[in-house]
């Protein structure tokens, strides 16, 4: 009716182009609003059932603390 021309199909495949691509980018966006707000916890990470002590070894082991720091720091945690 309005495109007797034969135009029609060509716009009709722009339609759905745009379609896509939209539809594309609201689900990239709501993936990184969601990642955004919510940050790594939402992933399904389990949390670390490790002691205090536990980790001030690791950290002594890593070598991000001297010998005279991890001393002083497992004293504190003894109580």
């Amino acid at each position: 009716m309005w495109f007797d021309d034969g135009q029609h199909g060509w716009l009709m495949a722009v339609g759905i182009l745009h379609l896509l691509i939209f539809s594309i980018l609201a689900i990239l966006g709501s993936f990184a609003l969601w990642k955004w707000v919510f940050g790594d916890s939402a992933v399904g990470r389990p949390a670390t059932d490790k002691t205090p002590l536990q980790i001030l070894q690791e950290r002594y082991a890593r070598g991000d603390l001297d010998r005279e720091e991890y001393e002083e720091k497992k004293r504190d945690l003894a109580g």
